[in-house]
């Protein structure tokens, strides 16, 4: 039986959701010039894997089961690929923001991934 989904407050959400369209967008921009295959297959690794990988209780809807610990690296990979994804594309100062945001959505994510990687 699945455990009961945990609400997160609204900013913690709209902020990794921000951050994560900056690293689906961003990234296959910056590889297209290189590799296309490279391109797709970022896409595939940071939006089709977390939507077949989901730790039971967190979200609505779990396709395959993985454990909280799982949950959390596929979010850090978000974040690392914004963070990348600006340092390729943006003008510093935007670089440097988007940076900061996904230091502050750690901090957002914080009780989240407490709750996860206590099961």
């Amino acid at each position: 039986m699945e455990k009961q989904q945990h609400a997160e407050p609204w900013y913690a959400t709209a902020l990794r959701a921000g951050l994560e369209l900056v690293g689906w967008i961003g990234l296959p921009i910056a590889l297209w010039p290189h590799s296309l295959l490279l391109a797709i297959g970022v896409d595939v690794l940071l939006i089709g894997v977390p939507a077949l990988l989901q730790t039971p209780g967190d979200k609505p809807g779990t396709v395959v089961a993985v454990p909280g610990w799982v949950t959390v690296l596929m979010v850090l990979a978000e974040l690392a690929g914004a963070v990348t994804a600006a340092g390729l594309l943006f003008p510093g100062w935007a670089a440097v923001l988007v940076t900061l945001l996904a230091l502050a959505c750690c901090g957002t994510e914080l009780p989240r991934w407490r709750r996860l990687l206590s099961r």
